[in-house]
């Protein structure tokens, strides 16, 4: 899911070089969102893995 928000990242970035601001602001909002799962999917997983680690 990292690799996604990353991949629209690089299409905002070509995007905004071009000026096509309205499919680089789309692709901004597509990054932002998989990365905030990526992260609460992230913390969630470190958690849980700490829960099951204790004798």
């Amino acid at each position: 899911m990292l690799h996604y928000a990353v991949v629209f990242f690089v299409i905002a970035l070509i995007a905004a070089l071009f000026g096509f601001g309205g499919i680089a602001a789309g692709a901004v909002e597509i990054a932002k969102v998989l990365f905030f799962i990526f992260i609460v999917l992230a913390a969630i997983t470190f958690v849980v893995n700490l829960v099951r680690s204790r004798p």
